[in-house]
């Protein structure tokens, strides 16, 4: 990639599928450029799985171009169906309202607010008149092609039901592109592989109605090493709103990356140097700990600003001189770390150690928000403690504020 932005795309693994991505490239190597993402309201944070998005805005703006962050206040009131196997829950304008208030804030560590755009499509799809607008844009999209999108497709291929409301909703996405263009020169729209199909209705839309030529683009959908969707654990969502979710837990998400995902999360999470990330990726054994700390500070003084580091890692220092202090009188059982490899059910694991008499207080327990791994709170009686959750040497399990034990992997 020539340009500059398109080439951080490229070497830190965000481009998935563009439209016309030579074209693209020169132009954003000769001028600046805007470009936009959408984000709906359907709660009132962001979490780490809107995370690629943010950091693609972010890089647009550090190397020069102008970002638009649009808030669906309007598409949040009939849920973008893509590659959902049900219809999402109707939202009504009070809670619209209230989750746009708390979103607002996911962005304001990532984009210089000052220098890029925040709109609300509540602005002009609320007040669209529907046979106009149908008479004007509907005859632009064909069924046909609508039915062939992925996102459609594999929902009815399950024989699962697509309401007209959900149908309508990559209309009133490309209308969007098509209105950012005229009103704000906007020429790119970013989103995840999931929007792929409503990206190029929204390209496709704007040439046959103005007949110019503007751009989409697309990251890859980010899965762990073992296959789960980022941002989705067995201890609930990892929020970037400090009221949602601490600094000390999001820091403690990023320190238990499992070992393969290291460097691909540096690439894309922070913005450390290349070269200094091959460095880190390359390390082995226990060694890799070192890096999955550097990412995890790297990732937290993004979300919530460097001065949060020295109280994070002196609870830390803390927790685990506690942990030394208190071997011998804490519950321990040694496992081999081939035993812990593949993961062992949680609820076993309680038993084992003796906070828990039985798997059914073990399950009790951790319905009741009681079970802890390594002081993050589990909700699922399915946990699987896996080898990547061992922190210099050790896993803490605890049962309530006051009950302890350790996994002490050999």
């Amino acid at each position: 990639m020539k340009s500059e932005f398109l080439n951080v795309m490229q070497s830190r693994g965000f481009l998935h599928q563009a439209t016309d991505l030579d074209t693209l490239d020169s132009l954003m190597e000769k001028q600046k450029i805007t470009g936009y993402i959408g984000f709906d309201m359907t709660a009132d944070s962001l979490h780490v799985g809107s995370l690629v998005q943010i950091m693609m805005l972010r890089w647009l703006q550090k190397t020069g171009h102008r970002p638009i962050v649009l808030l669906g206040g309007g598409t949040s009131k009939i849920g973008d169906p893509s590659f959902k196997d049900t219809a999402r829950q109707l939202l009504d304008d009070d809670v619209i309202k209230t989750n746009t208030t708390g979103i607002r804030k996911s962005f304001a560590p990532f984009v210089d607010m000052d220098n890029a755009l925040m709109l609300n499509n509540d602005e002009w799809l609320n007040g669209l008149k529907y046979i106009n607008f149908l008479r004007d844009y509907g005859r632009h999209f064909s069924v046909n092609r609508m039915l062939s999108f992925d996102s459609v497709k594999l929902r009815l291929d399950r024989e699962q039901t697509l309401s007209f409301l959900e149908f309508n909703y990559m209309i009133l996405q490309a209308y969007d592109f098509l209105e950012l263009f005229q009103k704000h020169d906007c020429v790119l729209q970013m989103g995840g592989s999931d929007q792929w199909g409503n990206i190029v209705n929204g390209v496709e839309l704007t040439r046959r109605c103005l007949g110019k030529s503007v751009f989409g683009l697309t990251s890859p959908l980010i899965t762990t090493s073992s296959g789960v969707k980022m941002g989705k654990t067995t201890s609930g969502a990892i929020w970037l709103n400090v009221d949602r979710l601490s600094a000390y837990d999001y820091w403690q998400f990023w320190r238990n990356t499992e070992d393969p995902d290291v460097g691909r999360y540096l690439r894309l999470f922070t913005e450390l140097p290349l070269d200094e990330i091959s460095r880190l990726e390359a390390l082995q054994g226990a060694e890799i700990n070192d890096a999955k700390k550097v990412l995890a500070d790297q990732a937290t003084s993004l979300a919530h600003g460097p001065e949060c580091l020295p109280h994070i890692h002196e609870t830390i220092k803390n927790l685990f001189e506690h942990q030394a202090g208190s071997m011998d009188s804490l519950p321990s059982i040694d496992l081999p770390v081939s035993e812990i490899q593949h993961g062992i059910l949680l609820v076993d694991l309680l038993c084992r150690v003796g906070l828990a008499t039985s798997k059914g207080e073990a399950r009790r327990l951790i319905q009741g928000n009681g079970a802890r791994v390594n002081d993050a709170p589990v909700r699922e009686e399915s946990y699987l403690v896996t080898h990547d959750k061992v922190q210099d040497g050790c896993v803490k399990l605890s049962a309530g504020k006051k009950r302890h034990a350790l996994l002490r992997v050999i």
